[in-house]
């Protein structure tokens, strides 16, 4: 903890930097991605402060778009595509990722219970055909897949993917290599960057 209270003390200390930060955001992407502290979605993008808009859930999950259930996942999506105009949408998921792994693997989460309930309400089993894989990367990128389908109920989505305004992109980050992997529709894909 003491290296992370250290660089707060001093990235203050750079006022000159921020300063335009106080006139509010215009971020061009709404950035999906997993809780999972391995993945930086500035680091991995290069994207500076006020660049980018994230979401961040345990297994990068777009919950089922419901009008009558409050969520903060669609609160947040609905506001970078109608407030703030952003032009694409990433899901990112990852490799090693815990959420799709104890979903392919059935594990038991019962010690965990909101993970559970969060993963029984929000995540669909993904095609994978060696859940013994560590990596478990076809389970993920056809989760992210998923999660892609998922945004397309979303009205707010919808209504910017018809006009034009609005792309979606999946990507799919290798956290033992750094590689990130975007899916090629033409060829049902994920292919290097």
């Amino acid at each position: 903890m003491q290296p992370l209270i250290d660089n707060a003390r001093t990235f203050g200390q750079r006022p000159e930097e921020f300063a335009r930060l106080a006139e509010g955001q215009s971020p061009d992407v709404l950035f999906i991605t997993c809780s999972d502290s391995r993945v930086v979605p500035a680091l991995i993008t290069g994207a500076r402060p006020g660049e980018l808009f994230e979401l961040r859930t345990a297994g990068n999950i777009v919950p089922p778009y419901a009008s009558d259930t409050p969520t903060g996942e669609k609160a947040t999506i609905e506001y970078a595509v109608q407030v703030l105009g952003v032009q694409h949408i990433v899901v990112c998921g990852h490799s090693h990722c815990g959420a799709v792994g104890a979903v392919v693997r059935h594990d038991d989460l019962n010690a965990v219970p909101a993970v559970r309930d969060w993963l029984a309400h929000a995540a669909e089993e993904p095609k994978c055909s060696d859940t013994g894989d560590p990596t478990v990367a076809e389970a993920v990128q056809n989760h992210v897949l998923t999660q892609l389908l998922r945004l397309h109920s979303y009205p707010c989505v919808e209504k910017r993917l018809a006009t034009g305004e609005l792309r979606l992109h999946g990507w799919y980050y290798e956290v033992h290599t750094g590689i990130v992997r975007e899916h090629r529709t033409l060829t049902d894909t994920f292919e290097t960057l």
